[in-house]
């Protein structure tokens, strides 16, 4: 690897760690295009590779979010649970889903999560109303969460709890299928489907996102599926980007953020979708 290769991979992990870390999606989806469309790796390698440098952004990320207090830690570790099926499941699963075939789905997913996520009311319609039960306490099956963060901020929402395990199931094998680490399918799934706030649902998507990306990347690596100078240049990159994502996250309101993410999306699948024509 020359040192014009390395500098620029850096670099790109770099946009991809403060970008990842900014909307919760740990920047998988940004990767994958590339490694297909510029350098050209098999499916399988670019997905491992992806995932890789996934899992360092989203570790950092975590990191930096635990600080900010902003993980809701009780439903991060129930959902990272749940992903962990379906990360195994979608590893195994890409060895019958061709190079077109993937580029089509990737495409259409990330396309209609953009738009998806642009036409739907800001505020996540799923969740449970808080009416009395916060005094009376939450019947079976609701899950009542109360967060305040560093700067005395206080997050208060309640989901069904059975959605958030379905949807992370899905989002593990998704994510392993795709290697975009689950960020982009998981925050607009917490926001819109069980009423996360936005910078709740960002900082827990992340910390999610270490502990099911690890799974995956892990099963990529011992299949020999990782380009592993590419993971390290760029997860080099990605760590040191955490750190400023996860600032100007802390910084803006929760509606450019989902945003920055749906514009993001659309591009990308749109472009993927033309690929792969």
């Amino acid at each position: 690897m020359t040192v014009g290769l390395a500098l620029g991979l850096f670099g790109f992990g770099l946009l991809v760690g403060c970008y990842g870390s900014l909307v919760g999606a740990g920047g998988g989806f940004l990767m994958v295009p590339a490694f297909l469309l510029l350098f050209r790796y098999p499916t399988p390698v670019a997905v491992g590779t992806s995932l890789a440098v996934v899992f360092a952004n989203a570790a950092a990320g975590s990191f930096f979010y635990l600080r900010q207090r902003r993980i809701d830690i009780r439903s991060g570790l129930q959902f990272a649970a749940a992903t962990v099926p379906g990360a195994i499941g979608g590893v195994y699963l890409l060895r019958f889903v061709s190079p077109r075939a993937f580029e089509l789905i990737f495409g259409v997913l990330l396309a209609g999560l953009g738009i998806f996520m642009t036409v739907a009311p800001r505020r996540g319609h799923g969740g449970v109303p808080l009416e009395g039960l916060l005094e009376t306490g939450a019947p079976r099956g609701i899950a009542l969460r109360e967060l305040v963060d560093r700067k005395g901020s206080l997050y208060t929402y309640g989901f069904v709890w059975w959605r958030g395990i379905a949807l992370s199931l899905a989002v593990g094998s998704t994510s392993s299928l795709l290697g975009i680490g689950g960020g982009p399918l998981h925050v607009p799934g917490m926001v819109f489907l069980l009423g996360f706030p936005v910078h709740v649902a960002v900082a827990t998507s992340q910390f999610v996102l270490a502990l099911s990306s690890l799974v995956g990347s892990t099963l990529y690596l011992l299949q020999g599926h990782v380009d592993l100078r590419t993971a390290l240049v760029m997860g080099a990159g990605a760590i040191a980007g955490a750190r400023g994502g996860t600032e100007l996250a802390g910084r803006l309101r929760g509606s450019p953020i989902l945003r920055i993410l749906s514009v993001a999306l659309i591009l990308i699948g749109v472009r993927l979708l033309v690929g792969a024509r």
